[in-house]
């Protein structure tokens, strides 16, 4: 067997055992990651993502009795009517924020949240996002919020294929490291409030 052929093989298979390795971690740390129970909050943040149950969700729980206002966040079109009716859905004894995140991303909704929980005097949070999405948005919020944090899933199931989960794997884990680069938000929530 040729030099060639058998670094090929070697080079094969590791890509094969890096994405059964990502495979399998990602399914252990992403698609089974943990969730807290429901409890009493001060506040519920709805992460920006894709219209998937997520407001609706944050609203309901709102509405039985887990708080009295539901952040949405809201990087989307101007136009999304559906976003527009969340947004003005808030009652005598439900308050609806819809703040624009800046950096349109997690790290700029952990910032609006410690904004806003310096302002309204939150110091217990329940973050609602994608399963997979949490481990990773849990990270950010206790980089960025300084008050506790529930996090909770959207309650849905995911039609990935296989190569749909290896990405998502991959992004989780390209977005820790980011995270990790950039650091606490701390000077950045602070500049923010002056």
């Amino acid at each position: 067997m040729s030099w060639t052929v058998r670094l090929a093989l070697v080079m094969a298979s590791l890509v094969v055992a890096g994405t059964v390795g990502l495979g399998a971690s990602g399914y252990v740390l992403f698609t089974r990651a943990a969730e807290d129970p429901v409890t009493a909050v001060d506040a519920i943040i709805v992460l920006g993502g894709e219209h998937d149950g997520r407001e609706e969700y944050g609203l309901d729980l709102a509405r039985s009795g887990v708080a009295d206002t539901v952040v949405l966040s809201d990087p989307y079109n101007s136009r999304d009517r559906r976003m527009a009716a969340w947004c003005a859905s808030g009652t005598a004894t439900l308050t609806v924020l819809c703040p624009a995140p800046v950096p349109s991303t997690t790290r700029g909704e952990a910032i609006v949240t410690q904004r806003l929980a310096q302002q309204y005097g939150w110091s217990r949070v329940m973050v609602i996002s994608w399963r997979y999405h949490l481990p990773r948005a849990r990270y950010i919020f206790g980089q960025c919020f300084s008050g506790e944090v529930t996090m909770r899933a959207v309650p849905r199931s995911y039609a990935f294929s296989l190569a749909d989960w290896e990405y998502t794997y991959l992004y989780q884990v390209a977005g820790f490291v980011k995270a990790r680069a950039q650091g606490t938000c701390t000077d950045v929530s602070q500049r923010s409030l002056r």
